[in-house]
């Protein structure tokens, strides 16, 4: 019997047949409920796992124009982008590849079967946000096989009363954004309605971007069963240059589409909670290698996904266990992939124990899953929580993950890269031992981690006379490191002040075993430091100030300052925001050069 056997099953023991006296151990008081990605409910400083918290006010301060910008700034999150104005981005936790990675919306899981380069599309406009979950390490017995490095959930805002924002900016290389946010809170139902439109001639050559965006939310029937409404469109439009290729004839040129539609309610008592949703889910891609010569070489993608999920809780004299099943199926249409199809289900079951006062908590869990094509796969973990004092808590969590290989890794075929239909799916076992500080002036956490992986998927060629790179599984990768994140409030004259900093070490073996050879794997980010000071001095005017310096394993490594400067004059809102002041020359990603320094005029009126 193998360790990861052994481990499920005394995973699986220990959930179901734990049998203490109940009256030694009381329930659970489950009060200020923050993390909602995932089926126990609990506030922030009680989870046992590591966890960044993005609100709605730390993104105000961020000098963030898009998503991307915002999660850029959060130590040990790499989004690798390729131009401006989030048309498009990869996006990588603790060194894991864009297909492990996975991204949510309230809850909603938003994997493409094709590819994880398509994650982002779904990204929303920050207008909407009311906070981001960052999960941070295996996640898989949480949400699935997808989140092989970690996992972020974006909760949106729910209520905007009845109100009216309006927002235009312009500036840099011909930008012009647009966007109404309009809320509505009537009797029986509430709505939030977003429309918004970026545009710009582009920072260089065939840079150029037209990217649309609409979000609608909305509750029925509130007085009685709510029932809750999500649909998104995300419409990008932009040249790529030199996202794939090294040609500066080619002019790449790319189209996205991402649609969701989500239905969800909840029932509720004392001690049980049921969360049922259904959703489907639509990503395109057409790519055009030669923007003027469409017929030369052109990719198209449409993947469906259509899912149905209920998750669950149960309260009761000996702690809290939450269950749930995921059931999806998902089709492809593509005319480099095929006609493709694969039907998923996930079991998901854990249960929260406490002891000696409720100080220390233990929670096992397990995720079993099928795939059509992969059959039957297991996921068990364990976190472990200690209350030093009501501020300090002392954590740690094991877990095993997988991932299976998308359908661009089995099947895509272009003159430079072959997939390979006989990958196995990526599997890791991985381990994190943490400490976190919480009270109203100061927070900081320290947490240390490591990962065993098998079969890793990487583009690799045989030599370097090859030109051809073929999906390969890599034998083992071990990846360890640390992060560090803290921020400390401070008020001056009733108004506050706050400086946040981030740090994470990461380091891996691939180099070793694939030097020269690799398409993706060598853009590891070896230091990531990260700093934000906000500032506050009187009613009308408030600054941003955002330093990230990072450096990758292939020795590339860069500074880049961010700032912005908002007044608010009663209903109006003036702001400035300077990308890049010091005008760094980096790559994030691929060939793309990112842009210089550009600054945006912003100007947004709202009222109610």
């Amino acid at each position: 019997m193998n360790l990861k056997t052994l481990f499920f099953f005394t995973i699986l023991l220990i959930t179901i047949n734990y049998n203490l006296k109940a009256q030694n151990y009381p329930e659970q008081e489950l009060d200020s409920v923050t993390i909602t990605s995932a089926r126990i409910d609990l506030p922030f400083k009680e989870n046992s796992r590591t966890i960044n918290i993005i609100t709605s006010t730390d993104i105000k301060n961020s000098a963030a124009v898009t998503l991307t910008d915002v999660l850029q700034q959060v130590a040990g999150v790499d989004i690798r982008r390729r131009g401006t104005g989030g048309s498009q981005a990869d996006l990588f936790i603790r060194g894991g590849g864009f297909d492990q990675t996975l991204l949510l919306i309230d809850g909603v899981k938003m994997d493409d079967a094709q590819t994880g380069h398509h994650s982002m599309n779904a990204a929303l406009p920050i207008e909407v946000i009311e906070r981001i979950e960052i999960i941070k390490g295996p996640a898989a017995r949480v949400f699935g096989q997808n989140a092989f490095t970690g996992a972020i959930n974006i909760v949106t805002k729910s209520s905007l009363k009845n109100s009216v924002s309006v927002n235009a900016e312009t500036g840099s290389f011909g930008q012009l954004n647009g966007s109404v946010t309009v809320g509505s809170e009537l009797e029986h139902s509430s709505h939030i309605l977003h429309v918004g439109k970026m545009t710009s001639e582009g920072y260089r050559n065939n840079s150029d971007y037209d990217n649309s965006n609409i979000f609608l939310k909305s509750a029925f029937n509130k007085k009685e069963q709510p029932i809750e409404m999500m649909a998104t469109f995300f419409e990008r439009k932009f040249g790529a240059e030199n996202f794939y290729t090294t040609n500066p004839d080619f002019n790449e040129y790319e189209e996205t589409q991402n649609s969701l539609i989500a239905f969800t309610t909840k029932f509720q008592s004392d001690k049980f909670k049921i969360h049922p949703r259904v959703y489907w889910k639509r990503n395109q891609d057409v790519f055009l290698l030669k923007r003027f010569e469409p017929n030369f070489f052109r990719n198209v993608h449409i993947s469906d996904k259509i899912g149905a999920e209920a998750n669950a809780s149960y309260r009761s004299k000996l702690g809290v266990t939450g269950f749930g099943v995921d059931m999806s199926k998902v089709y492809l249409r593509s005319n480099n992939l095929g006609d493709r199809n694969r039907f998923m289900t996930t079991v998901f079951l854990e249960h929260k124990f406490q002891f000696a006062n409720n100080r220390l908590d233990i929670t096992p869990g397990v995720a079993m899953t099928y795939f059509s094509d992969f059959k039957f796969n297991a996921f068990p973990g364990l976190d472990i929580g200690f209350d030093i004092t009501n501020n300090l808590k002392a954590y740690g969590n094991i877990g095993f993950t997988y991932r299976i290989p998308t359908y661009t890794d089995l099947y895509y075929s272009d003159p430079r890269t072959n997939g390979n239909p006989n990958l196995e799916p990526e599997e890791a076992f991985a381990q994190e031992v943490g400490i976190k500080y919480i009270s109203e002036k100061f927070r900081g956490s320290l947490s240390v981690f490591n990962r065993d992986a098998e079969n890793l998927i990487d583009y690799i060629r045989p030599n370097l006379v090859e030109t051809i790179y073929t999906a390969t599984n890599i034998a083992e990768v071990n990846t360890k490191g640390l992060e560090v994140d803290a921020a400390y409030n401070l008020k001056i004259d009733s108004f506050t002040q706050t400086l946040a900093l981030g740090y994470a070490f990461l380091e891996d073996d691939i180099l070793e075993q694939n030097e020269a050879l690799s398409r993706y794997a060598l853009n590891t980010l070896k230091h990531h430091f990260t700093t934000r000071l906000s500032t506050q001095f009187t009613e009308k005017i408030r600054q941003n100030i955002v330093y990230k310096h990072a450096e990758r394993t292939t020795g590339q490594s860069y500074n880049v300052w961010d700032a912005s400067v908002v007044m608010q004059l009663k209903q109006v809102e003036l702001s400035v925001t300077a990308s890049n002041i010091f005008n760094a020359k980096y790559i994030e990603s691929g060939f793309t050069p990112m842009p210089p320094s550009h600054v945006l005029f912003g100007l947004r009126y709202g009222f109610r």
